[in-house]
């Protein structure tokens, strides 16, 4: 399990980062588009929480994304 965050970049735009690693996963003009990039990562990783802040650095939203289920329920 890993945790995600996404943070605004400095020289603009938004960051993907994977918890306790410095360089950025990814980067994306907007927030949404972070925000969509970062839950499959979460999945391929076993889940975790999507962190995200706002321009203020503050915490907007959190998100707990579990695994993928190879053998979801049939419905």
């Amino acid at each position: 399990m890993s945790n995600f965050w996404v943070v605004e970049n400095p020289g603009g735009g938004w960051n993907v980062k994977e918890e306790s690693i410095e360089d950025p996963v990814s980067h994306h003009d907007t927030q949404a588009a972070a925000i969509r990039a970062a839950h499959p990562l979460l999945i391929d990783t076993g889940g975790g929480e999507l962190i995200v802040q706002d321009r203020h650095g503050r915490i907007r939203q959190k998100d707990t994304i579990g695994k993928h289920d190879p053998y979801p329920p049939k419905g």
